[in-house]
């Protein structure tokens, strides 16, 4: 899958969840509708009254993530910019999602304001297939950061991190490793290894 493979999930499913961090630096969650997505971005929308609006503007950043009927999750984090001509990206909104009306009618649809995700990392995670796949893609240029386990040099082929790995994605060799793009980032493999050989990205 590519950037725009996994953003336009996140539009066939439509309604995902975004997080921020509020003032006190906890975690709000709630469901917005991804409105658009083209040119490898992801456009949203809030109203200016609401916290979501409040947090968006005072940090920037945001986390979206959303699962298909075929168990398939796509997660995006990074950061987002409010966007200038207000109007015209409200009316594309408007026109692309007609249901809004019906939230906004007539002239009230102004008190929302546009966003767009412009630089992210973003994630493909599907549970529906075996063993399970992962794959993520930089949006934006955004720098990829690699999460899971790797096993090191100090690894003595003993076999005990193939033998507790859920989805057999450990490979025997010299130096045993991990299959990145099927690993759960479960940590067994790295909480049972005897000698302390394997350690997180």
């Amino acid at each position: 899958m590519t950037t725009n493979d996994c953003l336009a999930m996140l539009r066939s499913i439509k309604d995902a969840a975004f997080a921020t961090v509020d003032e006190n630096g906890r975690p709000q969650v709630r469901i917005i509708d991804v409105m658009l997505v083209e040119d490898e971005k992801l456009y949203f929308c809030t109203a200016r009254g609401k916290s979501f609006y409040r947090q968006l503007i005072n940090s920037g950043a945001v986390a979206v993530t959303a699962l298909n009927k075929d168990f398939k999750t796509v997660r995006v984090a990074g950061y987002v910019k409010k966007l200038e001509d207000q109007k015209y990206w409200i009316d594309r909104i408007f026109e692309e999602n007609p249901v809004m009306n019906d939230v906004y009618p007539g002239d009230t649809r102004y008190i929302l304001e546009p966003f767009c995700i412009y630089e992210a990392q973003v994630e493909m995670f599907d549970l529906g297939t075996s063993p399970i796949y992962r794959e993520s893609h930089s949006m934006g240029g955004c720098d990829i950061k690699e999460a899971g386990f790797e096993i090191t040099d100090n690894c003595i082929a003993c076999g005990t991190c193939k033998s507790v790995c859920p989805q057999g994605c450990i490979s025997e060799g010299d130096i045993y490793s991990i299959s990145g793009e099927h690993c759960l980032h479960c940590g067994n493999c790295f909480e049972n290894c005897p000698v302390e050989a394997i350690i997180r990205k």
